[in-house]
């Protein structure tokens, strides 16, 4: 991360005074904050935790996948 030195966020609005591309980020002690130039808003921001990916048969790894079977077709009309 970077440590003191504020960067712009394009297109971001601030949450107080409306003003567009007024907000700049930067961290602090490992913490990340952003703030407006114009208002003097400031606010520490909060990510969520990562969530745990949902198994799907791309994201398996081959030992956990079972063997394929061959399949046995039976004629409906005999």
């Amino acid at each position: 991360m970077f440590k003191a030195q504020k960067r712009f966020v394009a297109g971001a609005v601030c949450p107080r005074c409306g003003e567009q591309d007024k907000l700049v980020m930067f961290s602090d002690e490992g913490e990340t904050f952003r703030e407006c130039v114009a208002c003097d808003f400031s606010e520490k921001m909060r990510f969520q935790k990562s969530v745990r990916e949902l198994d799907t048969r791309v994201n398996r790894s081959a030992a956990d996948q079972s063997e394929a079977r061959p399949v046995k077709l039976i004629d409906p009309g005999a």
